[in-house]
């Protein structure tokens, strides 16, 4: 058995306001990851968030699903406490969250980076003192119009992307399970279009 451990952070807001909006890819791509491991989600006790445990597959890495109880912005903060908890370096961190400059449907993986005006993002950076941590970044493209980017990121999905959603969300679990198992050059390769 692997020693190895994973924290994987859905990245978005608590609560059913926020249930469907754009900025939630994140929290619904844990819910998807969640079931493959037949677990759900419960309050942990040192930090602001509900985590799952166990594992993708017998004998891998052990891991840990995570769901900040705070707000977007705030996300930095749990993720740190859990990081500290399960004594997680940074670079066995995914952040799994929505992109703005990538289009809807599409996937990308990578290491490191900036924030991109990415509030969660930037709060995990802050909080974690780098930026050199996983990301599973789901496209959902630029506001149509003149759309304020946080009117557009705090919206539902229209009528003809939530057809589109549930594949997205697959293929960003498909990536996450990949990356743990086999790295980020393979994931990269088989994910990012």
């Amino acid at each position: 058995m692997s020693d190895d451990v994973w924290l994987v952070v859905g990245l978005g807001n608590p609560g059913e306001k926020y249930a469907g909006h754009r900025h939630n890819v994140g929290y619904l791509v844990t819910d998807v990851l969640a079931e493959r491991m037949n677990a759900r989600f419960k309050r942990h006790k040192a930090g602001r968030a509900d985590v799952v445990e166990g594992r993708f597959q017998p004998g891998g890495p052990r891991i840990v699903l995570a769901r900040a109880h705070t707000y977007m912005n705030e996300s930095g903060g749990p993720v740190k406490a859990l990081c500290s908890f399960y004594k997680i370096e940074p670079d066995h961190v995914i952040a799994i969250h929505d992109e703005l400059d990538i289009d809807f449907g599409t996937l990308r993986v990578k290491l490191g980076g900036g924030d991109n005006g990415h509030n969660g993002l930037r709060s995990m950076r802050s909080s974690l003192g780098t930026g050199d941590f996983y990301r599973v970044r789901a496209g959902i493209g630029r506001p149509p119009g003149r759309q304020e980017v946080a009117d557009f990121v705090l919206s539902d999905y229209g009528k003809v992307e939530k057809k589109e959603l549930e594949f997205q969300v697959i293929d960003a679990a498909d990536a996450v399970e990949c990356l743990v198992a086999e790295g980020l050059e393979k994931t990269q390769q088989r994910f990012n279009s």
